[in-house]
């Protein structure tokens, strides 16, 4: 029986291993994923690299509840930067440790990211939709098919 030809809502058909095979969007995800996390995490090196060095690179926030000064924020995004990095270049390299490590760096990127929304609200919700397609690409990849992706 086709796949075109069962009904709506019915699971995809099983591998001969009995378990469901990726789809191509998951596949392709995964290595965008990774490329999407080095290019990140070097831009949240940068981001952080410019609050630890000057502090009027951002603008000032009046009364905010998760107030940190620009250095302390400087140095999340430094350190959060460094850990995406490594996380994407091992996506990259197919390493096993790298998915979960991804959605979890991906995860706390998206928490910073929201908490640093005063200072850049343009570029935190862009990079906060990222960071919900990378846990989505990781998420939705099941590494037992067998299939490489590099």
């Amino acid at each position: 029986m086709s796949h075109a030809s069962q009904p709506a809502g019915t699971p995809p058909p099983k591998s001969s291993h009995g378990t469901r095979q990726n789809s191509g969007w998951a596949v392709g995800g995964v290595v965008f994923a990774g490329i999407l996390m080095v290019c990140s995490g070097v831009l949240a090196i940068l981001q952080g690299i410019a609050a630890i060095a000057e502090d009027d690179v951002y603008g000032r926030v009046g009364t905010y509840i998760y107030r940190i000064n620009l250095t302390g924020w400087g140095w999340i995004h430094l350190i959060i930067g460094v850990c995406v990095l490594i996380t994407g270049y091992g996506l990259l390299k197919n390493m096993s440790w790298a998915r979960y490590a991804g959605i979890f760096f991906a995860s706390l990127s998206l928490v910073a990211q929201f908490l640093f929304l005063p200072y850049l609200p343009i570029w935190a919700v862009i990079v906060i939709a990222i960071d919900v397609f990378i846990i989505w690409a990781l998420a939705a990849y099941r590494p037992d098919d067998g299939r490489n992706f590099v």
